[in-house]
């Protein structure tokens, strides 16, 4: 379970950081809005952590800015504002949950089991992109309704590539979640790019629009039109 902790508060995000790695949680933390956007541009996460007062974007333009691309990752605000306007505002932007600072680790780590309980109750059973369908439970791809023949391999990276339409996926997002690997190297990212070309052969060939994209020298991306 991976998340994300946006917090420029260095003691506060330590002690969350030291907390949820205790409990097996895998936790990376960004102290800017403009880190964290990056990484929500470029990485995949279970949960965010989102205080709201952050130099650069502040917390509230980095969720309406996700929720527009498309991100439905469970995002719990953590902040200092207390008012009820400001917890409207956070939870009409976009937020799951709020929590008001300061606050007990124990109740943070309810409030995450809770959202990510409520987010696997109600996950897809479909992804779609297009005329470009994703069975989950038959591991089934169609386009066009024309059915399409992946290996396993090919279906994991189309699957993860829509779970994230409209965001770049970069090599190192792919080498860590699909590969499983903990780095990236220069054979990796050759036989990443050599599974991305047959992958697209497959889905794009003769197919109108294109749906997955190279952006060169980031990663590729699954969307309708180029990025």
């Amino acid at each position: 379970m991976r998340v994300l902790i946006v917090e420029d508060e260095h003691k506060v995000a330590r002690a969350l950081q030291q907390g949820l790695e205790s409990e097996r949680y895998e936790v990376t933390v960004a102290d800017t809005g403009e880190d964290a956007f990056f990484r929500l541009s470029t990485e995949i996460f279970d949960v965010i952590l989102l205080d709201l007062m952050l130099p650069g974007r502040d917390g509230l333009q980095i969720l309406s800015a996700i929720r527009e691309r498309g991100v439905q990752t469970p995002v719990l605000v953590l902040t200092a504002r207390d008012t009820l306007e400001d917890r409207l505002a956070g939870l009409h932007g976009g937020a799951d949950d709020y929590l008001i600072k300061p606050f007990a680790f124990v109740e943070v780590l309810a409030r995450i089991q809770a959202l990510v309980r409520r987010g696997r109750a109600t996950e897809t059973i479909r992804l779609s992109l297009a005329d470009l369908v994703v069975d989950l439970v038959r591991r089934k791809v169609t386009r066009g309704g024309r059915v399409v023949e992946l290996t396993v391999r090919e279906y994991e990276l189309l699957e993860y590539l829509l779970r994230n339409q409209g965001h770049i996926v970069s090599r190192e997002a792919l080498a860590r979640d699909v590969w499983q690997e903990a780095s990236r190297t220069t054979t990796l990212d050759n036989v990443i790019d050599v599974h991305m070309t047959r992958l697209r052969r497959k889905i794009d060939l003769d197919q109108s629009p294109k749906l997955i994209h190279t952006v060169r020298g980031v990663g590729f991306v699954a969307q309708e039109g180029e990025p």
